[in-house]
């Protein structure tokens, strides 16, 4: 059975500092020698957007210097990687000996994703840091999303690693994104997630919605264990969520809290809010493939050694 850790959080990074106590992963970093966080700023101007600064600060001093570190990102929207950097305060991460590394200027390797047609014919570029280095973190602020319902460790991943120019291009419809979230996911797969979720956005995310108090942090070696419990806290039920259901289905891990195992806080249940969806939620539930859609892609699949 999966385990997600959870731990309550009185500010932003002090659940991560717990859940981390929780966890038995600085062995993990250390083997690795050279470790990648995966921060998110889709916008480099709009704070409640990004990931807080104390979250991976907090992830530094538990590695406490055990490691290369590298904080990787590439703002979609808002300014420049060095200017998210100054605004969210991430400067200081100097201190602990930190590189910055701008995605946006990465070598990449070229992919291809689905389009409206359902044809994987959309070609894009994905970081080759992201791709190739050996234990990869992705830290994250929970948030509801515009298109794919929420934005959580799995996709802030899978999108950041692609070129910025290229987000853009994953956008063809509720039913390709979400087989093209979970594709790139099976290339990308952080070796740890962790969520802080003091302060969480709900609405119109995953730029413009407003602030909910979730008061948890959530942290696992499986990040669709992770990112499927999040959801669950969040109020929304991960099977609804097109890219995890893929995933699950492709064997990546459980999505049915029943069959995840809760470390840290008892009764779970009663820390769950209900985040306001984006407004066009109702849409966004739109990707479940007909049955002859489902065929032609699943054959895909098996080619790609995805489903066997």
């Amino acid at each position: 059975m999966s385990e997600v850790f959870v731990a309550e959080s009185t500010g932003a990074g002090v659940g991560v500092r717990r859940v981390l106590r929780l966890m038995n992963v600085l062995e993990d970093a250390r083997r690795a020698k050279n470790v990648v966080v995966k921060v998110n700023f889709v916008s480099a101007r709009t704070s409640l957007s990004a990931t807080p600064v104390e979250a991976v600060e907090e992830y530094l001093k538990y590695l406490g210097g055990c490691c290369k570190v590298v904080v990787a990102e590439a703002p979609t929207v808002g300014g420049s990687f060095r200017d998210a950097l100054k605004r969210y305060g991430y400067t200081r991460l100097a201190d602990y000996g930190v590189e910055f590394l701008d995605l946006s200027g990465d070598d990449y390797e070229e992919f291809y994703v689905w389009g409206r047609n359902l044809k994987r014919n959309v070609k894009i570029r994905v970081s080759k840091t992201i791709l190739e280095c050996n234990y990869l973190v992705s830290i994250v602020r929970p948030k509801t999303h515009d298109t794919v319902v929420v934005t959580l460790s799995i996709k802030n991943v899978v999108v950041g690693a692609i070129l910025p120019w290229d987000r853009s291009r994953i956008h063809q419809g509720y039913k390709a994104i979400n087989l093209s979230l979970a594709y790139l996911a099976t290339r990308l797969m952080p070796k740890l997630a962790l969520v802080d979720g003091y302060i969480g956005m709900e609405g119109n995310g995953p730029i413009g919605g407003t602030p909910i108090k979730l008061g948890l942090a959530l942290g696992g070696r499986n990040p669709l264990t992770v990112d499927a419990m999040t959801a669950v806290l969040m109020g929304f039920d991960p099977r609804d969520i097109g890219y995890l259901n893929y995933l699950s289905e492709w064997g990546y891990g459980h999505i049915d809290p029943e069959k995840i195992k809760i470390v840290g806080v008892k009764d779970w249940l009663k820390y769950r809010k209900r985040f306001k969806p984006h407004s066009t939620y109702r849409y966004q539930l739109n990707w479940r493939l007909t049955p002859e859609e489902k065929k032609r892609v699943e054959e895909e699949l098996y080619d790609l050694g995805i489903r066997r």
